[in-house]
């Protein structure tokens, strides 16, 4: 399930990104994906590739990896971002839930730690 108001367009630094056409409330799930579950030593082939920037840690003992289908590999990341991602390791399902009211023609944002207001830093420069 993705929401129909939700587009992928380029963004100016960050490549593409995911937009909202429509003003979402706080609390809105705005996409339901299914995701693509890899092995502790698939990962470590797709650290190698380009791939590497688009898939999850998953499991609760995060040895193993996924690869979100629907827009979820897209979406930017932000410190303070406006949305979260939820995994659902049992139905292999991905949710993206709004965080905060976000306003028609706004970039949709996730934090890549796994929690909207985390700030630890990550692997790669982020603001």
């Amino acid at each position: 399930m993705i929401l129909p108001c939700l587009l992928v367009a380029p963004t100016d630094t960050m490549g593409r990104g995911v937009f909202t056409s429509d003003f979402l409330p706080s609390g809105t799930v705005v996409e339901i994906s299914p995701v693509i579950v890899m092995s502790k030593e698939d990962r470590g082939w797709l650290d190698k590739t380009a791939l590497h920037d688009y898939i999850f840690e998953w499991g609760n003992d995060k040895q193993s990896c996924c690869m979100a289908l629907g827009y979820v590999p897209l979406y930017n990341h932000s410190y303070a971002s406006n949305c979260e991602y939820e995994m659902d390791f049992d139905a292999s399902l991905m949710k993206i839930t709004t965080m905060r009211d976000v306003l028609a023609g706004e970039e949709l944002f996730i934090n890549y730690n796994g929690n909207w207001d985390d700030a630890t830093p990550l692997w790669f420069r982020a603001t």
